[in-house]
Parts: C-alpha cells; structure tokens; sequence
C-alpha cells in the first residue's frame, strides 16, 4: 500500500478521534452560554464553538480532498 493512502486513513481515523473528543466540550459550554446570556465568559466560550466549528469544517474539506486524491492516484 502506498504512503498516501495510509496517511488519508490516518488523518480521518486521528481527525474523527480528536473532534469527537472535542464535541461533549462544545456542547457543554454551549449548554452555559444559553443558559447564562448575561455571563461574561461567554465570549471565551463561544470562541471556542466558533474554532471547533472552524476546525471541523477545515478537517472536512481536507479529507474531502485526500479522498479524491487517492480515487485519482488508483483509478486514475
């Protein structure tokens, strides 16, 4: 098997790991800043939301691109 093709399995499988993870966070500091409109903190916390937001996006687009990538490097 060919180095790319382990490290887009590698990538996904680490990726999903790590977001997964990541996700009871968000959710919780999301549970508090519905709960505590007033809050000072929630700024710091919605920071957050906004950069996992970000980084599940660009995660995506990322393995989107080494799928197609290796569909052209073996059938292609």
């Amino acid at each position: 098997m060919n180095l790319l093709l382990w490290v887009t399995i590698g990538f996904i499988t680490i990726g999903f790991a790590v977001l997964n993870s990541m996700k009871k966070g968000a959710e919780g500091k999301f549970a508090f800043i519905t709960d505590n409109m007033e809050d000072k903190e929630n700024s710091t916390k919605a920071k957050f939301i906004i950069w996992w937001i970000v980084s599940t996006t660009g995660w995506g687009i990322v393995s989107m691109f080494l799928i197609v990538w290796c569909f052209h490097h073996y059938i292609g």
